[in-house]
């Protein structure tokens, strides 16, 4: 196997609005259902909220320098829906939209191609009050944003995702509530599901009649590697529940205009599913240009137990499943070996699955890693300096996994390290440390990580050394 990547791999680091901007109430920017949620006691640890987060609001240009000197190819960063159309209707706010422009006007200055996803977990909080994702009009304000967006971008833009991970948007959002906006109605999150690839779907016709002819058009999705703990057949029918809700809920409607009928058996007692309306599967199933890949652990199932529904999935416990149809007959399990700060597996070999599951199951249709990354304990040592060797031996082990992809075949044209910077992680708020940049949150230095040497290397070189 070669150590060489491919001529004109596309190299770069990802990021999320509400991670990473702070800037909470400038400048126009209202309330997102993630203000809301982490500023209610006991939703996220510590009461972290993102008001500050990064700064990069404040800090765009000097973090630009700093992707500069990593010398990255790329940037994929997410545009927050509530700074750019602050009720979620009408039009777009100038003031926001100018934040975006000076950002991607000083990437081109680099020579960094942005990557602008439209939609990473900030629903405007006046569309939750009004339904938020179960209801289907959000859908075509999605829409609505989307063409806002694109008219302002779209000149200087050439790459567009329109949604990361709707999984996490569906089933932490609305079914386990361990996410933004914390509701917990199975049902609720099977609509949301829906009406997140509608939206997907009315979003990428909407770009495509305002994007100039070439721009790529992708999708970011957290699909699973589910393996099954035995190959009985109770285990292996727990992994294609787990594969359906987890996987096939986004990429069958998506790329193949339906829904698996194996789903919808699985959850009928929930709901019939009479949300999906005549015409949808054909708005969902838009022609991408290449498709997303966010990885950072496999899913290990078995048959559940009578002692209950499992939470042990890595995304956060709680009392309530982000699993509907499902929770009762899946449980899940650790594997042995080492584990991140979030106590996920080590194990790239699900990457190489994934992108080969694809190759398969998808001819033709290229491929990026739109998200890989880990989280450690990270600190300054005496010096000031940050030593991560444990990054450093995933992210090697991740990008191998993807030069062997590469050598069976797989057609993968770039690969983006979950994180640029520390960040608020979400429920975890400040604990949990994913960037090649370390940050110093009380006085927003960014120091590069022995990480973020090592990959400016294999950016430079293109190879594995």
């Amino acid at each position: 196997m070669s150590a060489n990547f491919p001529p004109g791999f596309l190299w770069g680091a990802a990021t999320a609005a509400y991670q990473v901007e702070g800037a909470a109430q400038e400048d126009g920017r209202t309330d997102s259902i993630w203000d809301v949620f982490s500023r209610t006691p006991g939703r996220v640890l510590g009461g972290d909220t993102g008001d500050i987060a990064a700064d990069h609001y404040h800090r765009s240009t000097a973090d630009v320098a700093l992707m500069a000197e990593l010398g990255l190819g790329a940037y994929r960063f997410s545009v927050s829906w509530p700074r750019v159309q602050p009720t979620g209707r009408g039009p777009a706010s100038q003031r926001g939209l100018d934040f975006y422009r000076r950002l991607v006007d000083d990437l081109l200055g680099h020579g960094i191609r942005p990557l602008l996803t439209l939609y990473h977990w900030d629903l405007p909080q006046e569309l939750e009050t009004a339904g938020g994702w179960p209801a289907r009009e959000t859908a075509y304000r999605f829409a609505d944003y989307a063409c806002l967006v694109g008219e302002a971008l779209g000149d200087r833009v050439g790459m567009w995702c329109t949604l990361n991970e709707p999984w996490c948007s569906a089933f932490l959002g609305y079914g386990s509530g361990v996410h933004a906006p914390g509701r917990t109605d199975p049902a609720d999150a099977l609509r949301a599901a829906h009406h997140l690839n509608l939206a997907h779907g009315l979003g990428a016709r909407a770009l495509r009649s305002v994007l100039p002819a070439g721009a790529l058009l992708t999708v970011a999705l957290n699909t699973a590697a589910v393996r099954a703990r035995t190959p009985s057949p109770q285990d292996l029918d727990a992994q294609r529940r787990i594969d359906a809700l987890s996987t096939r809920i986004f990429t069958e409607p998506m790329l193949n205009g339906t829904y698996p009928a194996d789903l919808l058996a699985d959850t009928a007692r929930i709901t019939d599913w009479s949300f999906v309306r005549d015409g949808d599967p054909d708005i969902v199933k838009h022609p991408l240009d290449a498709l997303g890949i966010n990885y950072y652990a496999p899913t290990v199932v078995s048959a559940g137990t009578d002692n209950g529904p499992s939470r042990a999935d890595g995304h956060g416990g709680g009392e309530h499943s982000a699993w509907p149809g499902a929770d009762r007959h899946v449980a899940f399990h650790q594997p042995a070996g080492s584990r991140t700060a979030m106590g996920w597996s080590v194990d790239a070999t699900g990457l190489h699955d994934l992108l080969m599951r694809f190759t398969r199951e998808q001819p033709g249709l290229p491929l990026l890693v739109t998200e890989n990354g880990a989280a450690y304990d990270d600190a300054p040592d005496a010096g000031g300096a940050v030593h991560d060797p444990e990054r450093i031996a995933y992210l090697r082990a991740h990008l191998e996994a993807v030069l062997r992809a590469v050598a069976d075949g797989a057609d993968v044209r770039g690969y983006f390290v979950w994180s640029l910077l520390d960040n608020f992680e979400w429920a975890y708020g400040y604990s949990k440390r994913f960037g090649v940049m370390y940050v110093d949150y009380a006085t927003q230095v960014r120091t590069p990580k022995s990480s973020a040497r090592w990959y400016a290397e294999v950016v430079r070189s293109g190879r594995l050394g």
